[in-house]
């Protein structure tokens, strides 16, 4: 049997995504011996995808109804302690300026790939010694110290930091491996599932209506009571529905669907519209035009394809000509306009999520240290944990902060820990 190679630190970092590094770089600023260990090739692949490639790495408005978990005053309390502003520090002394778009804060350059380089160069800098292509097998705590063991090494240190992320995207690295790592350090995980991430629906006009990107209102409702509600530009599809508004209602309409609620999405194709105005200035055009086909006429509040889908529910041929429709027919129309319904069947898989909702237990977590209440010296930062934030920079911030606060903390106990011995079997 080959022996593996030993390596012995302070404080032993799994995880390279962003909150990985900033762990790993605070807790080297605190002073502690750092190993950081990736097993992509490269370190902060998914940063990346963020923000389409401009990367959105933070938002001027933080308020906890930003985050969608159980407990937004744990996710608060962390924020604090390196809140926006040290975000922007933080990035701006790394050479990375930033541009406010509404609150979305991005780079300067507005390239994901800028940020990232950035980030590497700061774990580089800060003396951290770094471990890619290592696939984690097991972390033990035995006398006092953290043992890990990769396929190809083994480390031993007197902290562990997991942030190894989610379920999201696992080809940048998110492949759910880290809950594995905290159940068997007793940790309970909270059933991950897919958020910020598209519906999915069996309604037969989706086909359709695929294609068409137009501005709308997207209502979830879980048995008949409405739990989530967003405006913006939705993206119709030949499986569902996308784009913003619905990746911040997904993570309702996911755990509702997952715990087998009958689940419906209900768009308002026409938010900036009242239903009866609407309806009062169409039949007054109406008898100018009454010839004019329905689409035709509705074509200039809505895109062809979706006046055609909703016209199709309605029962109305493409062709119908306004006279036909009539006012009672006006008035349907622009009911369903303002109120179309899709049955979500769950969503897209893991694969197309940006996030999870779900992960290691709150309440099993400091908030003031990021450190496991059921085993001292183990640190979690990141989206490991049960905490999913909105679309618009979040999540990226909860990754700075927890990663922060979680590795300052390794650091401080890591000190506290000098003088234990490592065992060199």
């Amino acid at each position: 049997m080959t022996k593996l190679n030993r390596h012995t630190c302070d404080c032993i970092v799994i995880g390279g995504g962003a909150a990985g590094m900033m762990s790993a770089v605070c807790a080297s600023q605190g002073g502690a011996s750092v190993i950081l260990i990736e097993h992509t090739a490269r370190l902060g692949s998914k940063i990346l995808q963020t923000g389409n490639g401009k990367c959105n790495f933070t938002n001027l408005h933080m308020q906890a109804d930003c985050y969608q978990n159980g407990n937004p005053d744990f996710v608060m309390q962390v924020l604090n302690t390196f809140p926006v502003q040290d975000t922007l520090d933080f990035f701006e002394n790394a050479g990375i300026y930033h541009k406010d778009r509404n609150g979305y804060v991005y780079p300067h350059s507005e390239t994901a790939a800028s940020l990232q380089s950035a980030l590497r160069y700061e774990v580089e800098q800060s003396g951290v010694t770094v471990f890619t292509e290592q696939s984690v097998l097991s972390v033990e705590k035995k006398d006092g110290s953290f043992y890990v063991t990769t396929d190809t090494d083994s480390f031993c240190g007197h902290a562990c930091i997991l942030a190894t992320g989610s379920k999201a995207a696992p080809k940048t690295g998110s492949d759910g491996s880290g809950y594995t790592l905290a159940r068997k350090l007793g940790h309970h995980i909270i059933k991950p599932l897919p958020a910020l991430v598209q519906l999915t629906s069996d309604n037969p006009l989706c086909k359709a209506m695929s294609g068409v990107r137009s501005t709308g209102t997207v209502t979830v409702f879980a048995d008949g009571n409405p739990v989530a509600s967003d405006t913006g530009e939705i993206q119709y599809t030949d499986y569902g529905i996308s784009g913003i508004p619905v990746f911040q209602v997904s993570r309702y309409a996911v755990k509702a669907a997952d715990s087998k609620r009958i689940v419906t999405a209900v768009v308002d194709m026409l938010p900036d519209f009242e239903a009866e105005t609407l309806i009062t200035q169409s039949i007054k055009r109406m008898y100018q035009h009454n010839t004019q086909d329905i689409v035709t006429f509705f074509s200039g509040l809505l895109n062809k394809k979706l006046v055609q889908a909703v016209a199709k529910s309605c029962g109305y041929p493409a062709g119908t000509a306004m006279d036909a429709l009539g006012k009672k027919g006006i008035a349907k129309m622009i009911t369903a306009f303002k109120d179309f319904s899709f049955d979500i069947t769950g969503s897209r898989s893991f694969d197309a999520a940006q996030i999870c909702q779900g992960g290691v237990s709150l309440e099993e977590v400091d908030s003031q240290f990021m450190q496991s209440l059921l085993c001292p010296g183990l640190f979690f930062a990141g989206e490991l944990l049960d905490v999913d934030g909105k679309c618009g920079g979040y999540n990226l911030q909860w990754a700075w902060s927890s990663g922060h606060l979680a590795g300052t903390s390794a650091a401080q106990y890591c000190i506290s820990q000098k003088g234990t011995h490592y065992d060199s079997n």
